[in-house]
């Protein structure tokens, strides 16, 4: 009895090994043996709408949807280089979209599940531009527009991406400690799994007056990255060729 957690993939034609990876695990007894698998946001470097004909989507629909007929169910969280990914493309990978922020019971322990970008609240800009490109009207506006368009788009936004991470002070980029407590609060939890900061770790500390758990996956950069999750515990690990 295992559900497995993988986040931050970043999957993209200029890493190749790892698209390979990717599929190689999901090919794997542990993915085909576990009871669920949960991609929690940035499965690849940039999405531009479900109607994107090249290689890369088509190769993760077959890896995904192989998992889903094999019996195990895959469920996905958009992140913040994936925020366009919609239904139709889920259907077409075998995936069912969960809402940032659900709750799932995992093995009797109620767990709020997140991408996790919401929760860096002190990168104030950041939070700003997010709400913005969240909306309807600006995700409507965009695929709109024609597909090398976008594309063309898509590789602006993670040239600026990078040019403001990069010069970005570490510590805004990384979660509050406060915005964790209250989004866990809110849900009634004591455990959360989250991705987006790629620093893996285990966390515990107190909330309101219990024990509480904060997972964070790891991402895919140079290696795999999984999170374990079964009734004896949690076991983050990496995984390579």
């Amino acid at each position: 009895m295992t559900a497995l957690f993988i986040s931050d993939l970043h999957l993209d034609d200029s890493r190749p090994h790892i698209t390979s990876l990717f599929e190689h695990y999901l090919a794997g007894d542990e993915v085909r043996q576990a009871d669920a698998l949960y991609i929690l946001g940035d499965l690849v470097e940039a999405w531009v709408g479900d109607d994107d004909d090249a290689k890369l989507p088509n190769r993760i629909a077959r890896a995904t949807t192989a998992v889903r007929d094999a019996g195990v169910p895959v469920y996905f969280i958009v992140g913040n280089r994936d925020f366009l990914l919609g239904e139709t493309y889920a259907k077409r990978a075998g995936m069912t979209l969960i809402e940032d922020g659900a709750v799932h019971d995992l093995y009797g322990t109620p767990t709020l599940l997140m991408h996790g970008d919401v929760l860096c609240t002190d990168d104030v800009a950041y939070q700003q531009l997010r709400r913005q490109l969240r909306s309807p009207e600006w995700k409507a506006q965009v695929l709109a527009m024609p597909l090398e368009a976008r594309r063309t788009l898509a590789a602006k936004a993670r040239a600026e991406s990078r040019s403001y991470t990069s010069g970005a002070d570490e510590t805004l980029m990384d979660v509050n400690a406060d915005a964790v407590a209250q989004a866990m609060h809110n849900a009634g939890v004591t455990h959360l799994i989250h991705g987006h900061t790629h620093r893996p770790a285990i966390h515990h500390f107190q909330l309101d007056g219990q024990t509480a758990e904060r997972i964070v996956l790891g991402d895919w950069y140079e290696q795999g990255s999984v999170l374990r999750v079964g009734p004896e515990g949690s076991q983050l690990r990496t995984i390579s060729d």
